[in-house]
């Protein structure tokens, strides 16, 4: 574990689904631009499957599937807030989108400072940043 790698713990609005991930913000964050990612004002850190803990709430979680259905948006059936999902993709493997605004231990003001990397899922163009990103 590098020296910027650390422990945080999230969790869904009313605390059914907790999590604990190993994360290195200074990496960088991503925000998209696809109309789920849209909607839902997604901001996600990204850390491999096996930085990732589910401390509670398995069966509190409910799944979405859309488009190409190989991620797994998950949310919570209690208070509907996407504290995390999964999927698998060429630029991260196997990997756990977790919400930035679900991290329950980072204070505001190292929030407003994480670097963003913005991707275009709108246009399926993962390697070049959206045109107009002042939205998301």
């Amino acid at each position: 574990m590098t020296a910027a790698v650390r422990t945080r713990h999230g969790s869904c609005h009313c605390g059914a689904v907790r999590f604990a991930a190993e994360v290195d913000l200074a990496r960088g964050t991503i925000r998209c631009n696809c109309s789920l990612c849209t909607k839902q004002r997604n901001w996600a850190a990204i850390v491999p499957t096996s930085a990732f803990r589910l401390l509670a709430g398995d069966g509190a979680l409910t799944e979405y599937r859309c488009n190409t259905r190989t991620e797994r948006h998950l949310f919570c059936a209690t208070c509907g807030v996407r504290p995390f999902g999964t999927g698998t993709s060429p630029r991260w493997g196997e990997y756990v989108a977790i919400s930035v605004h679900c991290l329950d231990d980072l204070p505001d003001a190292e929030r407003a400072a994480l670097p963003v990397t913005y991707l275009n899922g709108r246009d399926d163009d993962w390697e070049h940043p959206p045109a107009d990103a002042h939205r998301l």
